[in-house]
């Protein structure tokens, strides 16, 4: 049994969840609340992403489903991987690299996400995203200004940080250590003569790039398509990569499951004993046309498929999936035919089971199910004014 459930809480997951429900679920959230979108929720980026490196490592994950939050820390299991969040994002999203130095001699990645529908997944598809990055200040050559006239910043002393002193308590003092706001952190800065115009000091430049965006045959929600090097820019830094990820849209008639196609069709009762024909519309809007022969009877939830008209296969298109089809049988409302027919009906049907009767057994009513008189009844709601006695069962409507 989990004793507690917080990092699931965060990650909206069920403690059963399987590994890639974790990762799914992962991936939506931190591309959602990561400080490039959402710069006001870095706290919950890192909560989100505390979870995950806990619940994404089988032996933490057993650890803290035992002890909790207190037996990851006890265990000394807690944060030792990944030195940031940043670090797990990156690691999760094939960008950063291995170690610290590596990243500093590489500009961060940008991350994505990109709606499509299942037809530009069946079909392959060609997109153009317009995405705005820093480029390297073409005027200044990503100097920020006239060469030669660099000062140390007056403000922080060259040490690019401010520390400020503020008392908490009685006798309590702490020192709080952030990025200098004159220099940027850069410890050195020009005068505002000597800046460059284009970028104002900046050494990059925001312009707008168009990539396109080929969807190949086959590829699945979640996949990643990179763009090496077209990352922002930095003076001295190679530039990182931009990582599009695909979303998958929720499509009114086929649900995928792996290279499957599954959809609903809904037949009458006469059309589930006698036969029938229907027609498809595939999502390359061919028609296709399926039939059952009379006598061969479709049930309710009875599935069939059709083979080779399902995904095709990611880098082999040629091949497919099937086509899954789970049949709902429409039956006719109640008193659809005039009662002196039933009987020559009857004469078609299977013959009923026959029930022995005896004098001891009881006459009961059979009546619709009431579920909102219920759903009250469990609630509470349906002795508010009194405290009169209260019935269990299920509640029934008076025909």
């Amino acid at each position: 049994m989990v004793r507690e459930t917080g990092y699931y809480d965060i990650l909206g997951v069920s403690p059963k969840a399987s590994a890639d429900e974790i990762k799914k679920a992962y991936r939506k959230l931190a591309l959602k609340y990561h400080p490039d979108k959402n710069p006001n929720e870095g706290e919950k980026f890192k909560l989100i992403s505390q979870a995950y490196e806990v619940l994404a490592d089988p032996k933490k994950r057993d650890l803290y489903d035992q002890g909790g939050e207190q037996a990851i820390k006890e265990g000394g299991m807690g944060g030792g991987d990944f030195s940031s969040p940043m670090d797990i994002f990156n690691m999760f999203f094939g960008g950063g690299g291995g170690g610290r130095g590596q990243r500093e001699r590489r500009g961060k990645n940008v991350v994505h996400q990109l709606g499509v529908t299942l037809e530009e997944m069946y079909n392959g598809s060609t997109r153009k995203l317009g995405l705005q990055k820093n480029v390297v200040c073409e005027k200044c050559d990503g100097y920020g200004g006239k060469k030669g006239t660099l000062e140390k910043c007056s403000n922080c002393k060259g040490k690019g940080v401010q520390i400020k002193v503020q008392q908490i308590g009685p006798g309590m003092i702490q020192q709080i250590q952030s990025m200098c706001s004159e220099c940027q952190g850069q410890g050195e800065k020009f005068s505002a003569k000597d800046r460059c115009k284009n970028c104002n000091g900046q050494k990059v430049e925001r312009k707008k790039k168009i990539l396109e965006v080929h969807i190949d045959k086959g590829m699945k929600d979640g996949q990643k398509i990179t763009f090496h090097g077209e990352g922002d820019q930095e003076p001295d830094l190679e530039p990182g990569d931009v990582i599009i990820v695909l979303e998958q849209k929720e499509h009114p008639v086929f649900q995928r499951q792996e290279e499957n196609l599954i959809m609903k069709m809904q037949i009458k009762l006469v059309e589930a004993l006698c036969g029938f024909k229907k027609t498809i519309r595939t999502l390359d809007n061919r028609t296709l046309i399926i039939s059952s022969p009379p006598g061969q009877v479709i049930k309710p939830n009875d599935v069939k498929c059709i083979q080779n008209e399902g995904m095709p296969l990611y880098r082999d298109p040629y091949e497919k999936g099937l086509l899954i089809i789970q049949f709902e049988v429409e039956f006719p409302d109640n008193h659809w035919l005039p009662d002196n027919m039933f009987p020559a009906l009857e004469q078609f049907l299977p013959r009923r089971d026959d029930v022995m009767i005896t004098d001891d057994m009881e006459d009961v009513d059979l009546c619709e199910v009431d579920t909102e008189s219920q759903r009250r009844k469990y609630s509470g709601e349906a002795y508010d004014e009194d405290d009169g006695p209260r019935s269990h069962g299920v509640q029934c409507q008076t025909q």
